[in-house]
């Protein structure tokens, strides 16, 4: 943890966990206090440990939950394991169906869903049964949603914001952060926490810390990237510099009203749902 934000991997190969964790305590840190799992790279390990060829569903399952146990071996924090499935056929229900599984894992699982109406039917019934990582976000909207959806939670609630596939597209993905953190601070009860994803420079992380993001999970190239800027916090003079980014207005909105009336709708959160998919499918049958 850094100040009051805690450190994630966004990764798929435990013995990357356990290379940035101790590069993290040699750095003068406590080491990781969590992980992601990223479908693609999970698919990648997946087709690199079975030599290219293919493997069936109960075989991925069973390998997705030995890089989770080898996982928890390193990391005693909240470990994010998502659903998977054909994104134009996935339902609440087989989510819900997979979430249950994957929960029994690891004892310190995160069942990660998309930001989606199947995803969101999903966590309203789920987040009372274990912890939620809502994942693919890209708008406050999205954020608000996510709010109300998991207003009856019991468990711990965290949102993904991706800035970097903003920042790809020219819009300024922090301005997400920045607006999910000031919508939950003003109006909302504190219960959803906001996990800066898809971080992709050091200048991200500085921010996010600067911002008092609860969480950033940062894949082990933007961590080796931060050790040779000395793990550089950001100090009172730190400004965040995105040029050429178009800026991402905050909006007013409420947290009272139902999810189902927030336009949850994003071109990237289908495209992010896409790319997970064929990427899975390409070491996965099925």
């Amino acid at each position: 943890m850094v100040g009051q934000t805690n450190l994630y991997l966004d990764g798929g190969n435990p013995e990357e966990t356990k290379q940035v964790h101790e590069l993290l305590k040699i750095g003068g840190l406590p080491g990781l206090d969590g992980q992601t799992t990223n479908p693609t790279l999970i698919a990648k390990n997946l087709s690199q440990r079975y030599g290219g060829k293919k493997v069936s569903m109960s075989e991925a399952g069973e390998e997705y939950k030995r890089i989770v146990t080898d996982m928890r071996k390193v990391i005693d924090g909240p470990i994010s394991i998502q659903v998977l499935g054909n994104p134009e056929t996935l339902t609440a229900e087989e989510m819900l169906s997979q979430a249950r599984d994957r929960l029994t894992w690891i004892p310190n699982a995160v069942i990660k869903f998309p930001c989606t109406k199947a995803g969101l039917t999903a966590i309203e019934t789920f987040c009372q049964e274990g912890p939620v990582n809502v994942t693919l976000v890209f708008s406050q909207a999205q954020g608000a949603a996510v709010y109300a959806a998991t207003r009856y939670h019991t468990h711990n609630v965290y949102i993904s914001p991706f800035v970097g596939r903003l920042d790809d597209i020219g819009q300024n993905g922090m301005d997400v952060v920045v607006n999910l953190l000031e919508m939950y601070k003003g109006m909302g009860d504190g219960h959803v926490n906001v996990l800066t994803a898809s971080t992709r420079s050091v200048k991200h992380i500085q921010y996010a810390l600067k911002l008092g993001s609860q969480v950033i999970t940062i894949p082990a190239k933007a961590y080796m990237e931060w050790k040779e800027a000395g793990f550089a916090r950001p100090d009172e003079n730190f400004m965040y510099d995105a040029p050429g980014l178009t800026e991402i207005p905050y909006e007013e909105m409420s947290l009272e009203q139902d999810w189902t009336a927030c336009d949850i709708h994003h071109e990237l959160t289908e495209k992010g749902l896409a790319r997970f998919w064929s990427d899975w499918s390409e070491a996965v049958e099925g």
